[in-house]
C-alpha cells in the first residue's frame, strides 16, 4: 500500500499554480449514527416528497441525509466568532468578521447569510456598494482579490449574485452526505391529556366532530398521531434503517481554485485554499437534526485523496491541525479587510422591494 503523500510547501503551489497539476483533493469518510451501527437515522423532510430517497437500476434505495447546500451553510459558521461567553475560536481569525447590525439589539453575521456576500441582507446594509464593486470586478476582469479580502468564504462555498451583477462563483470546496440501501420506517404516537376534562366537569360533553378536532389540536382530548400534518392518508415517516453505510464525500475542486486571478493572485490562491482545507478537515457538525447524530466510524476509513487528470489517485496525509498551520501562513501573507459592523439599511431594502415590483408590473403590461 501507497504511503500518503506529505504536505510540503512545494505541494501546495502545485495545487494553486500548476495549470497541468491535480484536478481535485478528495474526501470519503464513513460515518455512523451514536447509536451504532444500524441505528434509525433522521433524513432532512422536503415538501410534498418526504424524504429524497432515489431508487437505483439494481433496486438499491439511496437516501440524501445533507444536500450540498446544507453542508456548505454548516461549514461556513466554523469561521465566526464565538458568542459572548463562550470558548474562543481559534478558525475566527481566518476571515473577516463582519457583523450586520439591524435596529439597536439585533446582529447577523454575514457567515450566517445563506446567500453569502449576494445575500439581500448584505444588498440591504452599508455594505452593499463595496459587495458590488467586488462582484463587478470578479465578473469584468476574472479579479477576486476585493472577494477574497471583503468575504473569502464566498469564494470557499460558492456564491450567485443573483439579483444584481448575476456574478457566479463556482465552490471550490463541495460536501454531502449520503446512505446507500435504505428501508423507509414509520411511527405513531398517542397523546393523552393529564385528566379528562369532559368526566371533570371542566368541559361539557359535545358531540361535534369540529369541536373535538379542536379540543386534540390543543390539548384538551387525546390526539393520536399517524397521518400526515396535512391530514393525507400517507403514515408520518419515522426514518431510515442504513443497510448499507453512510458516507460523506467532499471534494476541493482546484481546477476551480487555479482559475481565481488577481492582484497577487499566488498569495490569494493560497490562502483561499488555505481555508477550503480548513473547511473539509474540520471534523463536521455531527448534530444535524433532530434524530440525526452521526460521527465518524471509529473504525472506519477517512481517506484524502489527491486526483490527478489521468484519474489517478494519490493517498494524501490531511487533517485539521495542518490545515490551520496553512491557512493561517497564507492568510499573513495576503492580508484581508478588518473585523467591521455595518448597517442594515430599511431604505435600500424597500427600494430593491419596489424596483422588483416595478418591473413585473411593467412585464405583466407587455
Amino acid at each position: 500500500m501507497t504511503a500518503p503523500l506529505a504536505l510540503t510547501s512545494e505541494l501546495l503551489s502545485t495545487w494553486a499554480e500548476d495549470p497541468r497539476g491535480p484536478v481535485a483533493l478528495v474526501l470519503r469518510q464513513k460515518l455512523v449514527p451514536v447509536e451504532g451501527e444500524g441505528g434509525v437515522v433522521f433524513p432532512p423532510t422536503y415538501a410534498d416528497i418526504g424524504y429524497s430517497i432515489d431508487t437505483l437500476s439494481d433496486g438499491t434505495k439511496v437516501a440524501t441525509i445533507d444536500s450540498v447546500g446544507s453542508q456548505a451553510n454548516r461549514i461556513e459558521p466554523i469561521f465566526k466568532r464565538a458568542a459572548p461567553g463562550r470558548p474562543e475560536n481559534p478558525l475566527a481569525t481566518l476571515v473577516p468578521q463582519i457583523d450586520i447590525a439591524i435596529g439597536n439589539d439585533k446582529t447577523v453575521s454575514i457567515l450566517d447569510a445563506g446567500h453569502r456576500l449576494g445575500d439581500a441582507l448584505i444588498r440591504s446594509s452599508d455594505l452593499a456598494d463595496e459587495a458590488r464593486a467586488a462582484f463587478k470586478l470578479y465578473q469584468d476582469n476574472g479579479d477576486a482579490s476585493a472577494l477574497a479580502k471583503l468575504a473569502p468564504t464566498s469564494l470557499v462555498f460558492g456564491a450567485w449574485d443573483s439579483r444584481d451583477t448575476q456574478a457566479k462563483l463556482p465552490r471550490i470546496v463541495q460536501s454531502t452526505i449520503r446512505a446507500w440501501d435504505v428501508d423507509v420506517l414509520h411511527r405513531a404516537a398517542q397523546y393523552i391529556p393529564p385528566i379528562d376534562y369532559v368526566a371533570e366537569g371542566a368541559l361539557e360533553e359535545t358531540g361535534d366532530k369540529g369541536e373535538n378536532d379542536v379540543r386534540s389540536q390543543l390539548g384538551f382530548r387525546h390526539a393520536p398521531a399517524v397521518w400526515r400534518d396535512d391530514g393525507r392518508k400517507e403514515k408520518v415517516l419515522g426514518g431510515v434503517v442504513v443497510r448499507g453505510e453512510i458516507r460523506r464525500d467532499v471534494t476541493i475542486n482546484l481546477v476551480a481554485l487555479r482559475q481565481l486571478g488577481g492582484e497577487n493572485g499566488a498569495a490569494l490562491r493560497r490562502y483561499v485554499l488555505g481555508l477550503a482545507l480548513v473547511a473539509a478537515a474540520e471534523p463536521p457538525d455531527a448534530f444535524l437534526r433532530q434524530g440525526c447524530l452521526l460521527t465518524p466510524a471509529p473504525n472506519g476509513a477517512s481517506d484524502w485523496a489527491m486526483v490527478a487528470r489521468t484519474g489517478e489517485r494519490t493517498p494524501l496525509a490531511l487533517d485539521a491541525g495542518r490545515a490551520l498551520k496553512i491557512a493561517r501562513e497564507a492568510k499573513a501573507a495576503f492580508g484581508v479587510a478588518p473585523d467591521r459592523s455595518v448597517k442594515f439599511d430599511p431604505g435600500r431594502a424597500r427600494a430593491s422591494l419596489d424596483e422588483k415590483k416595478d418591473g413585473k408590473a411593467k412585464k405583466a403590461k407587455g
